[in-house]
């Protein structure tokens, strides 16, 4: 897995609006940590509540400011979510080529 590839496919994935090529990152039983918001999605069907509020609910779009890859299966992600001039985090953990959980966090 190229995971500059795959974080460039999920913030196009954001900015599209695509809900099914969004899920179609996630493992199915995949977590959502969002730390600015103190809340948990878990599965797919949780992922998906949480992207259609808070990315297509808000027409938020999304730019990578910088990618650290950590290892084979962990990678953490600043964006800026362009939207509302917000700076952003994710830090993804992979697993068979999607992500199997993540933290997010917005500043």
């Amino acid at each position: 897995m190229d995971i500059k590839i795959f974080v460039q496919e999920f913030i196009a994935a954001i900015n599209a609006y695509d809900t099914k090529k969004y899920l179609d990152l996630w493992q199915e039983d995949a977590v959502l940590e969002d730390k600015s918001i103190k809340q948990l999605y878990k599965s797919q069907e949780g992922v998906k509540k949480y992207f259609e509020k808070y990315f297509v609910g808000y027409k938020t779009q999304t730019r990578l400011i910088k990618l650290s890859i950590v290892n084979e299966q962990q990678a953490h992600v600043e964006v800026q979510f362009t939207s509302y001039n917000q700076p952003g985090t994710f830090d993804f953990v992979f697993k068979e080529g999607k992500i199997a959980s993540a933290v997010a966090d917005f500043k």
